[in-house]
């Protein structure tokens, strides 16, 4: 669903259709069968993706976050029940310490950093490994004091072959991650993993127009479209050699 807003005149959903015009992307269906794959969540916590949870959050019921989530949900209640291995990324950044030029968002001990009530169950699922990161990158993120990363050792453990990637914002925290993930599996760190796929329906970023940036003391160049980034980041994605796919259906 495209987000339309006007910055500065410019009608950003015209600007949206301009890139799909000049830089196309390829969306394809996913059906995943026996073989069974891993689910990747990247920050779909508070302080992100409920309304009114902070800065970062939508102030105001979102149709892209809210597909969003009910999409992730989905997935993830498919995969646990299948006993497919899920790992969610929570976004717990240390206060005091905002990573330019963003507000601070996600911050220990606020509530911003837990998953938003729909998926509050998988913190009890067996399937579903919950990894804590305090910056953006979450495969940098999940590099231990001893240099073991837990994303790595996820991927070894359950032998995959492909992870499909879900979360919020598209554009950075997923792309960020999407990216990294794809040099490692390029660099032959966790061999046997082939494809690293990117549901659209299933991810989402936030939107802060230009002169809401500015009233609030950000400046101008944190403008942050919604359809536009959301655009970007796929394509950037795309480009390093993830799959895009736009519907996912688990057959197994």
């Amino acid at each position: 669903m495209t987000v339309m807003s006007k910055v500065d005149g410019t009608d950003t959903g015209r600007l949206t259709d301009q890139l799909r015009a000049a830089m196309p992307i390829r969306l394809e269906p996913l059906v995943l069968g026996e073989r069974g794959a891993g689910l990747v969540i990247v920050d779909e916590v508070n302080g992100f993706a409920t309304v009114g949870a902070g800065y970062l959050a939508p102030p105001v019921e979102n149709p892209q976050v809210t597909r969003m989530i009910e999409e992730t949900d989905r997935l993830a209640r498919a995969f646990s029940g299948l006993g497919w291995p899920i790992l969610a990324f929570l976004d717990t950044h240390v206060p005091g310490k905002p990573e330019p030029p963003y507000p601070p968002h996600c911050e220990a001990g606020t509530g911003q950093e837990e998953l938003v009530p729909a998926l509050k169950w998988l913190e009890r699922d067996r399937n579903a490994t919950l990894v804590r990161k305090d910056c953006i990158n979450g495969f940098v993120g999940a590099i231990a004091p001893d240099g073991t990363n837990s994303v790595v050792e996820w991927v070894k453990r359950h032998r995959l072959e492909s992870v499909l990637v879900v979360g919020i914002c598209t554009d950075i925290c997923v792309m960020d991650f999407v990216l990294t993930f794809l040099s490692a599996r390029n660099h032959d760190m966790m061999p046997g993993l082939k494809d690293i796929l990117v549901h659209e329906g299933g991810c989402s970023t936030y939107s802060l127009p230009r002169e809401t940036a500015e009233k609030i003391g950000l400046g101008a160049h944190a403008a942050h479209p919604q359809d536009v980034t959301h655009y970007m980041g796929l394509y950037f994605m795309a480009s390093r050699g993830a799959k895009l796919v736009d519907k996912v259906t688990v057959a197994a």
